[in-house]
């Protein structure tokens, strides 16, 4: 079983950290724009049961992912099952309609630019997207996927990065909390 390790902070200054990354040997990536709507279950309430359904459009590409709950109250450690769906929007809008004849429920959709960079430490490729999310602000993830006997090394492999960032305010919220949020809106998902 696969679980997504997690530690998202807030950025005041976007430039400094990129600057820190580089000087760490860290590879960038492009920079990319994500769309995610999110979803609610029809017959349990996400918000309650702290999961996520997400379908992702990235470049045209698409994927369906569930977040079960998260693990503990300081990471956003959860499982995740991420599965491709064929590409165009074309494919979105019939999985939008099958989910939405399942009755599930649109709540909100994310909207962000993303550039990803892979930093080598501890004996791993960690993760860390820079992002800029619409209406939320800017952000840096730093995220490891771990079978689950490794999620307690993995932890203390993106903790100690986090803090040679000199990141140190950790946001446990997700992007779609931090959004309704903004808005004056419920997590309804």
């Amino acid at each position: 079983m696969q679980f997504e390790v997690e530690q998202k902070f807030p950025l005041g200054n976007v430039a400094e950290v990129e600057q820190r990354l580089k000087e760490l040997g860290a590879q960038a990536g492009e920079t990319v724009e994500q769309v995610d709507q999110y979803f609610n279950h029809p017959a349990r309430d996400f918000a309650q049961t702290d999961e996520a359904l997400r379908l992702r459009s990235v470049q045209g590409k698409n994927f369906i992912t569930y977040k079960g709950p998260k693990l503990d109250p300081g990471t956003k450690t959860r499982r995740e099952l991420e599965l491709p769906l064929l590409p165009g929007s074309t494919a979105v809008v019939g999985f939008v309609e099958l989910l939405t004849a399942l009755g599930f429920q649109s709540v909100a959709t994310v909207r962000k630019t993303r550039r990803v960079f892979q930093v080598q430490w501890q004996g791993n490729s960690v993760e860390a997207a820079l992002d800029d999310v619409a209406e939320v602000g800017q952000f840096i993830e730093l995220e490891l996927l771990s079978q689950e006997t490794e999620v307690e090394a993995a932890k203390s492999c993106i903790a100690s990065l986090a803090a040679r960032l000199g990141l140190t305010e950790s946001q446990r919220r997700s992007y779609l909390e931090l959004l309704l949020a903004a808005r004056g809106e419920h997590r309804r998902d």
